[in-house]
């Protein structure tokens, strides 16, 4: 995401008749969109890896997967992201094809461009969804996951993956996999 938002007030109907018709991806925050940058190869890679590995793990559950082009609404914010990789297990996400409001887990691939918003203030929008249950940041310049998971007290705990783990897990739908999967193409700058 950019820094500074395009200056006209939308309300969230608005912004979400707007954003079928464009021909670039906005965020929304609280009335302002903001544009939103296009990826890297390294970062689109991961993302894909870690979204085909998710399909195929979900498949014939009730949880669907998304990428890129899915929004996540925090109603109670008044905003709209559009996460890298995001699943939903919740049947009431079936009733809004444009947007999810209710995920488990949340991916963001950092770059950096977002990678100070992805840890700061978008972390804590997020965690004001009552059904998200993980948070997952994943490095572009080497092998690196962070899982930021809420406990039974409603605190969230960091657990990090790297190289030397060789394997990393996702516990809101009880998955694990390799670094050398999630990885798989990716060339490090």
């Amino acid at each position: 995401m950019i820094a500074s938002p395009q200056q006209n007030y939308l309300t969230a109907q608005e912004y979400l008749q707007m954003e079928e018709q464009s021909n670039i991806k906005h965020e929304y925050i609280d009335g302002y969109i903001y544009a939103m940058a296009g990826a890297l190869e390294a970062h689109v890679t991961i993302a894909l890896n870690l979204a085909a590995l998710l399909r195929n793990h979900v498949r014939g559950s009730s949880c669907r997967v998304y990428i890129a082009d899915m929004k996540a609404r925090i109603e109670s914010l008044n905003r709209f992201y559009y996460p890298d990789v995001m699943i939903t297990c919740d049947e009431r996400d079936r009733e809004t094809p444009g947007y999810k409001r209710f995920p488990c887990l949340i991916v963001e691939v950092l770059s950096n461009s977002t990678e100070a918003f992805d840890r700061g203030d978008k972390f804590a929008d997020y965690q004001t969804l009552e059904s998200l249950q993980e948070y997952i940041l994943i490095n572009t310049k080497r092998q690196r996951v962070e899982c930021f998971r809420r406990n039974e007290q409603g605190l969230w705990l960091l657990q990090s993956y790297t190289a030397e783990h060789q394997s990393f897990r996702l516990n809101s739908v009880d998955f694990e996999e390799t670094m050398a999967a999630l990885y798989e193409d990716v060339v490090f700058e």
